[in-house]
Order: C-alpha cells, then sequence, then structure tokens
C-alpha cells in the first residue's frame, strides 16, 4: 500500500535558494530609494537605482511613482518642498520652484559664479548648432571664442563629440550637465529660436529650431 505523506523538505544547503535580501513590496524599494536620494548630487538612472537598491527595475519604476505621488502631496498628506524629479535621463531629488528665491538667499554668497553674457551667448550657439566647431561659433558670434569655449568645458557644460571630417577641427556639444543646470529632460525642451531673433535667422543657418 502507497504512503500518499509527503516527506519533510530536507534543508537547503547554504548559499542555495537563500530568500532576497530586501524585501520587494513598492513601501520597502520606496524606502530605500529615498535612503539613496538623498545623497545623489546627479540625476540617476532607473537601472541605475535598481542596481543601488537591489530591486528589480519594474519595482523601482513603481516606487518612482509612488514617491513622486506622495512629495506632490496626491496621497493625502502635505505637498512637499522639495519634489522628485527627472532631469536629463535620471532621477534625482530638486527644491520645488516656489522656493527657488527662499534658496537663493539662504546660500547667498555661497552661490557659484554666473556665466558671462559671452559665455552664455557662446553656448547657446553650441546648443542650438551643435556638433560645432570653435571656428564656426566664432563666425556666428563675430569674435573670438577659445577662452570662452575652454571655460564652458571647464564648467562640463559642453564637450568634445568628434571631429570635423574635412577640417579635423573639434567638434563641441552639450552635455547631460546642461541639462540638469537647465532642468529638462532633453534638447527638443529648448525654446525655438526663431521668434527670439529680431528678423527670424540672423546668425544662424535657414531651418534652425
Amino acid at each position: 500500500m502507497t504512503d500518499d505523506t509527503e516527506a519533510p523538505a530536507a534543508p537547503a544547503a547554504q548559499g542555495e535558494d537563500e530568500p532576497t535580501a530586501w524585501p520587494q513590496d513598492v513601501g520597502s524599494v520606496a524606502r530605500r530609494l529615498e535612503a539613496v536620494l538623498l545623497i545623489l548630487d546627479e540625476p540617476h538612472s532607473v537601472v541605475s537605482l535598481a542596481a543601488a537598491v537591489s530591486a528589480p527595475v519594474p519595482a523601482v519604476r513603481k516606487a518612482i511613482a509612488a514617491l513622486v505621488a506622495d512629495y506632490d502631496g496626491e496621497t493625502g498628506g502635505p505637498r512637499r518642498g522639495f519634489e522628485l524629479r527627472e532631469v536629463g535621463g535620471g532621477w534625482r531629488l530638486y527644491v520645488r520652484d516656489d522656493y527657488d528665491r527662499l534658496i537663493t538667499e539662504f546660500l547667498g554668497t555661497q552661490q557659484p559664479s554666473r556665466l558671462s553674457q559671452a559665455a552664455l551667448e557662446t553656448l547657446a550657439v553650441i546648443a542650438y548648432k551643435q556638433p560645432v566647431t570653435r571656428g564656426q561659433v566664432a563666425s556666428i558670434r563675430a569674435v573670438n571664442v577659445d577662452s570662452v569655449v575652454r571655460t564652458l568645458v571647464g564648467r562640463a557644460l559642453i564637450t568634445e563629440v568628434g571631429h570635423d571630417p574635412e577640417t579635423g577641427a573639434i567638434l563641441y556639444g552639450t552635455t547631460a550637465a546642461l541639462l540638469e543646470k537647465l532642468g529638462i529632460n532633453s534638447l527638443d525642451e529648448l525654446p525655438h529660436i526663431s521668434p527670439l531673433l529680431d528678423d527670424g535667422s540672423t546668425g544662424f543657418d535657414e531651418g534652425i529650431r
């Protein structure tokens, strides 16, 4: 006669089929994310965050959505003075725009020095024309831009992206750091340039945004 009683399972060998070190429910993943986000000084992708908190990417996406809703006051709690925002292809905590003046006053002289007008104009040309050489930027601005380009490279706002196939000159483009500074996700979010120019084309090739 066959005995249908199941024998107790043998204990797993040490290191085999061990339970996941961290629970993967949304609340637990969200709390781990908060701990990591608090120390980030630049945006990190979902994949990077998932690796940091030892959780699957789908679970991290759900946790991010939960945190965004919580900070925005959509879950019954207060709207926080900070927000979780996606910028430059990654996520990071930011002070809400409503409190920019408060933070500026608090930081006072600790604020980093602003870019000069020449640097801002050069940066704008590179942002809209990239990839572009120093010579092409100089032609548009009608001034030498060597020192300004060096400043922008030093600030990590632009970087070398290749060489011109005809002249061999270095081509420059903007960086993810610039997207972060501007608070946008991609260059497609830059305003159209035509309405900002006197005749809609001065200084830029026809067809530029």
